[in-house]
């Protein structure tokens, strides 16, 4: 998201949106045409629009709660209606390093970049960055016991993106497995627009 894209292998698998972006941030519609042109298909036609969102389905498919979280979003905005709305971008890499700890230490590299993937992104009018995370026990524990090293890593990876000029938000994996995880969903989108001005 910083201008700077290097992939090195594996191409093919990643999906890399390389148009600019205006002051109107970046929209399903917007998507849905650079999908469009990139695939060889209609951009007016539904079926590119539902090629493309199974696409990016496929990247959350393996997590209930971020599922919930993209289909309830997705479900609000069907059809033409919806591309005026800003995407929700799933498994977005800020940057992306293939090698484990101990390749990195014999190659004489830091540890870890930290914070390599965000589990959402949306790009706002205005340039604003919206960065919303799925927090299972993973995040806070180690196993079952809460680990204050693992807290503590994720609150400095979020100051680190606040000072990159993204907002970021949280959701607790637990809540959005509970009867009401589609109302919280719903809702926060629509508080999140209406700070906005969205929609």
């Amino acid at each position: 998201m910083n201008n700077v894209i290097d992939i090195v292998r594996n191409r093919e698998y990643c999906l890399m949106y390389d148009l600019p972006l205006t002051n109107e941030g970046l929209t399903w519609g917007d998507l849905v045409a650079w999908w469009a042109d990139r695939t060889s298909q209609s951009a007016s036609d539904l079926a590119t629009a539902r090629d493309l969102y199974r696409r990016l389905e496929l990247s959350v498919a393996d997590n209930e709660a971020e599922h919930l979280l993209f289909r309830t979003y997705c479900d609000r905005y069907p059809g033409e209606s919806g591309h005026s709305i800003p995407a929700l971008l799933p498994q977005v890499y800020l940057h992306f390093d293939p090698f484990t700890r101990a390749q990195r230490r014999a190659l004489g590299k830091p540890d870890y970049l930290s914070h390599e993937r965000m589990d959402f992104l949306m790009l706002l009018p205005n340039g604003v960055r919206i960065v919303i995370e799925v927090d299972g026990k993973q995040h806070y524990a180690d196993g079952d016991v809460a680990s204050p090293a693992l807290y503590a890593d994720m609150v400095a990876d979020d100051r680190a993106l606040r000072l990159l000029g993204y907002e970021v938000f949280r959701f607790g994996g637990y809540e959005l497995l509970g009867p009401d995880a589609q109302t919280i969903v719903r809702k926060f989108f629509d508080d999140l627009f209406t700070v906005h001005s969205i929609g």
